[in-house]
């Protein structure tokens, strides 16, 4: 029933999502883990929706159970931990949501991911970002930022969907449907707004992607645009 409202929320005409200001959440979940159905069929229903970007990083330290998450990165267990001592937390979840770089939500509550991203898609993005392909390039704009602030600018690369047959772990026996499965997560600049952004990426593959600007920490999301 509340996801039932969730994908209401997201349809109806008075709560329409900020093209221009997409929303991140970040779920940190792992194929071993019992609880993180829930929150995984939750991230399914975000994706698609122009005014949220939902990925999934799939952490590696449920492996020990006795199935190794087939799509697990150590470095998606770090970008946890480091969420987790920025916000001055003793420990990690899963499923855990990380809304806007900021917002930390431990469980499939599809309430408050749906406060949270109302709060965040009604403050004005701080960094109005642009990309563009250019002969097989992506170049990343972006105006200087009055002030200035440490920020890292990051490419992330998804597989939309992908199906797992789970044989052992607390989901054994299962066969689950995963969506914006992150298969890696690069930061490929400093940027600290005194002047103007301007990149010109190489891409390789053909997976699709966004461009992430954050605050150093990690920590809030400034702005975010899926690749062209």
């Amino acid at each position: 029933m509340v996801r039932f409202f969730l994908m209401l929320w997201l349809v109806l005409p008075g709560a329409a999502l900020a093209q221009d200001h997409p929303v991140v959440v970040e779920l940190y979940t792992s194929q071993g883990c019992s609880s993180c159905p829930p929150a995984d069929a939750l991230l399914a229903d975000l994706a698609g929706h122009e005014g949220v970007i939902p990925l999934a990083l799939h952490v590696d330290y449920w492996d020990y159970i006795g199935w190794k998450d087939s799509f697990a990165d150590p470095a998606f267990t770090r970008r946890q931990k480091a969420y987790a001592h920025a916000a001055g937390h003793r420990t990690v979840y899963t499923p855990q949501m990380i809304v806007g770089g900021r917002d930390h939500i431990i469980g499939a509550k599809a309430m408050e991911l749906m406060k949270r991203i109302e709060q965040q898609r009604k403050t004005a993005a701080p960094v109005a970002l642009a990309l563009q392909a250019q002969g097989g390039d992506l170049v990343v704009t972006a105006p200087a930022v009055p002030g200035g602030e440490a920020m890292v600018v990051q490419l992330v690369r998804y597989t939309p969907k992908a199906q797992v047959a789970i044989k052992r772990g607390e989901l054994a026996g299962k066969t689950l449907t995963y969506s914006n499965i992150v298969r890696s997560w690069e930061q490929v600049a400093e940027w600290d707004g005194a002047a103007p952004l301007s990149l010109r990426l190489k891409l390789s593959g053909d997976l699709p992607g966004v461009i992430i600007v954050q605050r150093k920490g990690p920590g809030a999301v400034l702005a975010a645009a899926r690749l062209p």
